[in-house]
């Protein structure tokens, strides 16, 4: 009986979820597929040749970017392999585009999910495309200044061919939502199963020095682990649910979706950024340890605000400010800025 009342709410929740996210998720699609069809992603691709040759890559780089900007790293990743040939990137260069675009891609569809759970779209949209510009400056200054990395680059993967109509492409997308349905149940089961067994309060426990000096909490640590590993469109379900359930901050939630940003999917997506020959030394560890660092010195400005001055900066308008902390939330947030002075 208690299986059954645990299944059925999970599928509840999940539906209710779903429907909240696909409203968000279609719309956007539909968008973007209509600018690719025009070419109008080329037009972005204009003002950022600039940033392109800022760090030490060819203008045309600037396409892949705005390509995954605007959509997904597997579109990104197919200009990628159409483009490099002629190009003639070495490993550095393959390794800081892949790793900037791994922070800030996607943008229409992740910055709507942060969103709905409360944080500024503006705001978030700012960060992942500052420091996936910073990061890139970074590992650029890196292996340029050290001579790292500059033997000619090379692609491991080769592109299967897009649908060839307008009932195919719906087809693959509608696949998509399904399989993203299917894996926000998965989680919510799997969730509840951990809490069960008290593994989410082992994981809090052992994570909490860590994710404490980012400034998160350990109410948000178990959704921050699934969006590090999973990412923010098939996490997303799971956000938004533990974001609406009150038992997360803004503080908190504002600090583990900007880290989910700027280092979410570390399997996967770097993964596939092998197969395009970047070095797994900045896609995952360049990008890991930047985003600490990262977060940990906005923790340094968040700490010192106001409840009131932090929601007007970075939280969505409409959402009223956190009350006053509580004397154990007060000493949290203190030994955090403690941790990191």
């Amino acid at each position: 009986m208690a299986l059954r009342h645990a299944l059925s709410d999970c599928l509840r929740n999940a539906v209710s979820v779903s429907v909240t996210l696909f409203r968000v998720m279609i719309p956007i699609i539909i968008l973007v597929k209509v600018l690719r069809e025009l070419e109008l992603i080329a037009y972005l691709a204009v003002p950022l040749a600039p940033v392109m040759e800022l760090v030490g890559l060819p203008p045309s780089m600037g396409l892949v970017w705005a390509t995954a900007l605007l959509n997904t790293v597997y579109s990104s990743m197919v200009v990628f392999v159409s483009l490099a040939p002629e190009a003639g990137l070495t490993v550095a260069q393959t390794t800081v585009l892949c790793t900037m675009l791994l922070i800030a891609h996607g943008l229409p569809v992740e910055l709507k999910i942060a969103q709905q759970c409360g944080v500024s779209m503006l705001g978030q949209g700012l960060i992942r495309v500052g420091a996936a510009l910073a990061c890139g400056l970074v590992l650029h200054g890196v292996f340029d200044g050290f001579g790292l990395l500059q033997q000619p680059g090379g692609v491991f993967w080769t592109p299967g061919e897009e649908p060839a109509t307008l009932a195919g492409w719906a087809l693959g997308e509608v696949r998509n939502l399904a399989a993203i349905f299917c894996i926000i149940f998965v989680l919510m089961l799997a969730m509840r199963l951990l809490e069960w067994l008290r593994v989410t309060d082992l994981l809090q426990y052992l994570l909490r020095p860590v994710l404490r000096r980012m400034g998160i909490g350990p109410q948000a640590s178990t959704v921050t682990i699934v969006g590090l590993a999973l990412g923010l469109s098939y996490g997303s379900g799971l956000i938004i649910h533990e974001s609406r359930s009150g038992r997360i901050g803004q503080r908190d939630l504002f600090h583990s979706l900007t880290l989910m940003g700027l280092a979410h999917a570390l399997i996967e997506d770097t993964m596939l950024m092998l197969l395009l020959g970047a070095h797994l030394g900045g896609v995952f560890w360049g990008r890991l340890l930047f985003s600490l660092v990262f977060m940990a010195l906005l923790l340094r400005v968040t700490t010192a605000m106001s409840d009131a001055a932090f929601a007007r900066a970075f939280m969505r308008r409409g959402v009223a400010p956190a009350p006053a902390a509580a004397p154990a939330a007060a000493a949290e947030n203190a030994t955090r800025a403690d941790d990191i002075s």
